[in-house]
């Protein structure tokens, strides 16, 4: 397929204290041509719910636009959204169907009609199932089937891992993009999207732990012998540091983040102990010297507690000693100074820092090989992997398109010519199976797309 026939898809990034959207298309190599690139300072979000509806579509609108001014030609309508909050929840379950025609084989309608029973799975109410996915399966008493299609007998069975999340949250967020003259295509789990592009094969393999520190929430997911066996989403972030520091030092909210920032060390005992920032004074007040050694005491045990939090969820699952590949930090708070080392003290686990470098091409690819953007970039790779694997189509339907590729006439080369740049009986091999393999074992066994939050049986939101 040529690259001009790929579909533009978009990421959509809706955090506490930015809001992200980045315009891609897949090239002839599998890599992520970045088109357009845009990012604004997020208003009316609070550790990932929408809490003004307004303010949150102007930090949406801003994103959008600089995204489109660092592309004129991009016009963009389709969203993948990411969501987060601490609205967001986890259960594992187990379900059983017995199968009337015991004669034929398995087939993929026995697997879905499994996995609609599980919707009947008690949640407590305002909740909603958002997302259903299998881990493995059972056939009468064969366990730990990865894929029972075309197996045959009696009994079919999975156990499933269900997230829910607040109904009123998910239709906040979707009612924002709606209301920014957008369409939502789609909307996924953030942790889930970071989790695809930082990871790699032998990582999926080995067993590790994403962890997701945003400015809200860090959010968690957790992988075993390919399967996701852990989500969780952890109140405490960024934004929780930064006050730590405003209300331990006396500072400004601003002055507190730059510190953070610029200075900020996950570990004390590295901190220089002469070290002073000179802070300028209120109104005619002296201006305030502050020690760079109290600066990272403070970061240090604000962190220390949400690593806390993270072996908790390990030990849940039953995994803080088996996952091979340890910890894979991303998100904007995975750049604090001497993170890696205190994660590895606190866990126990090896620990390094995830970025979505692999995954990227094009001339904004040097500015997005940062961890804070791996959520929007996994948001693309999973809108490749709907459109790869036909869950949805694109061509023909797709509103986001470059201009002047809009009124080109594509026409096919005669038999016998070659393309320019490639000499008669060249071929030029290009090895993307690992990239695919991947996408679809983080994505493949995926039901119910969250889209169907907004089908059901819902009544109509009034704009």
């Amino acid at each position: 397929m040529s690259r001009k026939e790929q579909p533009i898809i978009v990421g959509l990034d809706i955090g506490t204290t930015k809001v992200v959207a980045i315009a891609g298309r897949k090239n002839e190599f599998g890599k992520l041509e970045i088109l357009g690139f845009g990012k604004a300072e997020s208003a009316g979000v609070s550790h990932g719910v929408v809490m003004n509806i307004e303010q949150c579509i102007k930090s949406i609108q801003q994103a959008i636009e600089k995204c489109r001014q660092s592309n004129p030609q991009l016009e963009l309508k389709e969203m993948y959204v990411g969501i987060a909050g601490q609205h967001i929840k986890s259960i594992q379950t187990r379900g059983d169907r017995v199968r009337v025609s015991t004669d034929s084989e398995i087939s993929k309608e026995d697997i879905d009609m499994l996995i609609r029973d599980q919707h009947k799975t008690y949640i407590p109410a305002g909740d909603q199932i958002i997302d259903i996915i299998p881990k493995d399966f059972s056939v009468d008493n064969t366990n730990n089937v990865l894929d029972p299609i075309g197996m045959s007998g009696v009994k079919v069975g999975a156990n499933f891992h269900i997230i829910t999340g607040d109904r009123h949250a998910i239709r906040n967020i979707k009612r924002c993009v709606d209301k920014s003259g957008l369409i939502t295509r789609d909307i996924l789990l953030q942790p889930l999207a970071s989790a695809a592009s930082v990871m790699n094969v032998e990582d999926l393999e080995a067993g590790v732990a994403i962890v997701d520190i945003g400015g809200g929430t860090t959010d968690m997911a957790v992988y075993y012998d390919g399967i996701l066996k852990h989500t969780a989403v952890i109140p405490y972030a960024g934004v929780n540091i930064t006050e730590d520091i405003r209300n331990g030092l006396g500072v400004l909210r601003a002055q507190a983040e730059q510190m953070k920032v610029q200075y900020g060390s996950a570990l004390s005992d590295m901190a220089n102990n002469n070290a002073y920032i000179t802070i300028p004074g209120l109104r005619g007040l002296q201006p305030k010297e502050i020690s760079v050694k109290n600066l990272s005491h403070i970061i240090q045990a604000r962190m220390h507690e949400i690593l806390d939090h993270v072996v908790y969820h390990l030990k849940q699952a039953g995994l803080e000693k088996k996952l091979y590949g340890g910890i894979i930090l991303t998100g904007g708070g995975a750049q604090l100074n001497n993170l890696v080392q205190l994660t590895e003290y606190v866990t126990g686990l090896g620990a390094r820092i995830g970025y979505p470098n692999e995954h990227l091409a094009g001339k904004h690819a040097e500015a997005l090989m940062n961890p804070m953007y791996a959520t929007c970039i996994g948001l693309i790779l999973r809108g490749y992997h709907d459109y790869e694997s036909s869950r949805l189509r694109f061509v023909g339907e797709s509103i986001n398109s470059l201009q002047d590729e809009a009124t080109e006439q594509t026409t096919s080369l005669p038999e016998g010519q070659v393309e320019e740049g490639l000499e008669q009986g060249e071929i030029e091999v290009v090895d993307v199976k690992p990239r695919t393999r991947l996408m679809g074992q983080l994505f493949g066994r995926f039901k119910d797309k969250f889209v169907r939050i907004f089908e059901a049986d819902d009544t109509e939101i009034d704009s």
